[in-house]
């Protein structure tokens, strides 16, 4: 139990965010023992460690999202008596609490002039924030969120959670070239995230689909192939760099041939694509089998995943077969 909340639970599947909410009402009882006594005579108990306090935090994001509103309220309180309610994290986690139990949007505008007020007295409390960028995002006001994370990135240029959020604010409004560039600016922050170039893969993909001269989509699904390339590069056996590989190959072996020879100069070689497209469709394959079979260690993928990339192999299949 202790060990799967030390992982947040936000980006896990519905089901382990269930089986982590139900547990939690256990864990926070078996806790209550630790505050006989008030901070700092605690840490004579040994029991006021990091991963104590990451296991909290991790719970009430685990209770939000399941709706275990009581739990929920139970780890914030610990929260709140050991660090305060000054405290930024403790704020922030106040706030999502809030907009996760508020009934109307009422309610929600409250919430948002309490954090209007929170930065009006100290604009650099990066947690409020990002809390007002996210409401606002939820709230449908885009245009607003972008100024937001835009003046948080002002006072914080190497934020990478702040210029992906940008990144996803402006693909919802299908400005494709400033999401692309707030990606890249992820990457030269955090260059090893194989999951951040496979975004980026993906958003020039869709790039590519969307211009119409031949020419230009060509250099697109080319850089969006290598973006593919160094995200399984970081990270073997990813499936979702392998699917956008894939694609992206699927796609310039269709385009490549049908360019002038003077374009062709700065595209890669048509020999090279079909090894990495081979690459990809064998790498895949392997992870639906050893998946599809339960073996251990191969049990990561979503159900959803693992269907996407099936439908994908079938339709090779299909062409083989015509």
């Amino acid at each position: 139990m202790a060990a799967s909340f030390l992982q947040p639970p936000t980006g896990s599947s519905p089901q382990t965010a269930i089986h982590l909410s139900q547990g939690a009402a256990s864990f926070l009882k078996s806790q209550r023992s630790a505050f006989t006594l008030p901070w700092p005579l605690t840490l004579f108990l040994n029991t006021d460690s990091q991963e104590k306090w990451a296991i909290y935090e991790n719970t009430l994001l685990a209770c939000l999202r399941t709706g275990d509103f009581d739990s929920a309220h139970v780890a914030l309180n610990a929260m709140i008596d050991r660090f305060g309610k000054t405290n930024d994290r403790v704020v922030a986690m106040a706030g999502l609490y809030q907009e996760a139990t508020a009934d109307d949007k009422k309610e929600l505008e409250e919430i948002l002039e309490g954090y209007d007020d929170i930065l009006k007295e100290d604009p650099t409390v990066f947690s409020i924030q990002k809390r007002r960028a996210a409401l606002l995002k939820s709230m449908g006001r885009t245009a607003e969120a972008v100024t937001a994370v835009s003046a948080l990135l002002e006072l914080s240029p190497t934020d990478a959670e702040a210029w992906a959020e940008l990144s996803d604010l402006y693909f919802s409004q299908g400005l494709l070239e400033q999401s692309i560039h707030c990606l890249e600016e992820v990457l030269v922050v955090v260059p090893n995230a194989w999951n951040m170039h496979a975004k980026l893969g993906e958003v020039t993909y869709i790039a590519a689909n969307r211009t119409e001269a031949a020419g230009e989509q060509s250099k697109l699904l080319a850089e969006s192939m290598r973006r593919f390339c160094r995200s399984v590069e970081l990270c073997d056996d990813y499936l979702r760099g392998y699917y956008g590989l894939k694609l992206a190959t699927t796609q310039l072996l269709t385009s490549l041939p049908t360019q002038k020879k003077s374009q062709q100069s700065d595209l890669p070689p048509i020999a090279s694509v079909q090894k990495l497209n081979e690459l990809a469709t064998a790498k895949l394959a392997n992870i639906l089998r050893r998946s599809s079979s339960g073996e251990k260690g191969w049990d990561g993928y979503s159900a959803a995943e693992l269907a996407a990339v099936r439908q994908l192999l079938d339709k090779d299949t299909q062409k083989i077969q015509r």
